[in-house]
């Protein structure tokens, strides 16, 4: 990550804080830490000191009290830490204050996932979705780039200061450029829903892969289909979604899609940029939403999902709950629990193989404890028709009658709908 100071360092460190307050006590505060930790690592910055701030009131200036931010940037000059990290979001006028008291570039949990996605971006509409996310948080940051020109001491009188022209001028550069963004997007955006729309077509089952960052969603994909999707002990690994097919034991194929990860304060406009990506997500049939089991704050992921999944209107989507990494979970009673709580998922370590089976079997479940019986009769000469009902669905029953071939299953509904010409009276 580029630093807006130079430093001859060969690894940059940084301080991070988190706030603890009515709503967030010092515990869950420390564990907020622990993420932010693993945000940095996955940029290569590593933790010199972290630090919990109790605070009762917001302060407009530092975010927290002009003492504690003393203390902080006494902490960062003593360390010689490159950066200060707020968990926290701060505003542009907070991080300028605080970057004027420290002499250390100042950033917030918002823009450590920026920089992670920038660089895990490889598909083109992902690197524009990325850029676009970037540039929007950075207009209001602007003035934070010029705070060296003589805008900061005001122009000769009747004039403007040589950095608020340029300022000026940046803010249209940026404002031209995220117009062009949203274009280019808006095309890529119309290919994909084709695309989509095409997929709709083919009545085969899809499922999408849900869940928090780093939780295995791509390990489960490559499990399920024997996939060779990359798979990286880090957050963020995977932003463009990958699909493959699987049959299942019976004989259904389907087909599975890997997600960009959720996470705990996900910037709005990285959901918003990522929209169309996520969209994948709503097309799913069905959703297979995955934890790591063996992270303390579970159950505040699986939280953490639901509200995206809500404000994404897909929280009615019928879902597998999958609790992975059970073999990294050293008290057995934290497993035990999870179980009484959610006795309806699987639990699975993928790394091992565990589950893979009964995740399989839970899948065809789903998939036809609520699907159609119906009788189709088709013509002997329409063996492709026959054949699509034993890919896509269950054959209960199989006869040849006066020229047709007969069929008894269980379907997805758009199978049926595909064939409604072909249903028996």
């Amino acid at each position: 990550m580029k630093n807006m100071y130079e430093t001859e360092k060969a690894t940059e460190t940084a301080i991070l804080v988190s706030l603890s307050s009515r709503e967030t006590s010092p515990t869950q505060a420390e564990l907020f830490l622990d993420e932010l930790a693993s945000l940095c690592t996955t940029l290569g910055i590593e933790v010199a000191e972290r630090i919990v701030v109790p605070v009762v009131q917001m302060n407009p200036k530092y975010l927290l009290g002009s003492g504690k931010a003393q203390e902080i940037s006494d902490l960062a000059e003593r360390s010689n830490a490159d950066y200060i990290v707020f968990d926290d979001t701060i505003s542009p006028s907070q991080q300028r204050n605080l970057e004027r008291l420290s002499g250390r570039c100042v950033i917030d949990r918002q823009e450590i996932i920026l920089e992670i996605f920038s660089e895990h971006a490889r598909t083109r509409e992902a690197i524009l979705q990325v850029g676009l996310a970037r540039m929007e948080y950075s207009l209001p940051r602007l003035t934070r780039a010029w705070t060296h020109l003589s805008r900061q001491r005001g122009g000769t009188r009747g004039t403007r200061g040589e950095g608020e022209t340029q300022l000026e001028m940046d803010r249209r550069v940026v404002l031209r450029k995220i117009t062009k963004l949203k274009r280019e997007l808006e095309k890529l955006q119309s290919q994909r829903e084709t695309r989509r729309k095409q997929r709709r077509g083919i009545p085969i089952p899809t499922g999408a892969i849900v869940g928090y960052t780093n939780a295995g969603k791509s390990s489960l994909l490559n499990a399920m289909t024997k996939a060779e999707v990359k798979v990286e002990d880090q957050l963020f690994a995977t932003l463009d979604p990958t699909t493959r097919s699987l049959r299942l034991s019976g004989g259904t194929k389907i087909l599975l899609t890997d997600t960009v990860g959720f996470i705990r304060k996900l910037p709005h406009n990285l959901v918003d940029a990522f929209h169309s990506t996520l969209e994948e997500t709503a097309a799913a049939d069905f959703l297979i939403h995955i934890l790591d089991a063996s992270n303390p704050e579970v159950e505040q992921h699986l939280h953490t999902t639901w509200e995206v999944l809500s404000e994404l209107e897909m929280d009615e989507t019928p879902s597998i709950v999958v609790f992975n990494k059970i073999d990294l979970c050293d008290d057995p009673f934290v497993l035990e629990q999870l179980r009484n709580q959610h006795p309806e998922a699987v639990f699975t370590s993928l790394r091992r193989g565990v589950g893979v089976d009964a995740l399989a079997a839970k899948i065809e479940r789903l998939l036809f404890e609520n699907s159609p019986q119906v009788v189709f009769r088709f013509p002997l000469h329409r063996f492709d028709l026959v054949a699509e009902v034993h890919r896509s669905g269950k054959v209960l029953e199989e006869k040849y009658l006066d020229g047709y071939v007969i069929l008894e299953a269980q379907v997805p509904f758009k199978l049926k709908n595909k064939f409604t010409d072909y249903l028996s009276a």
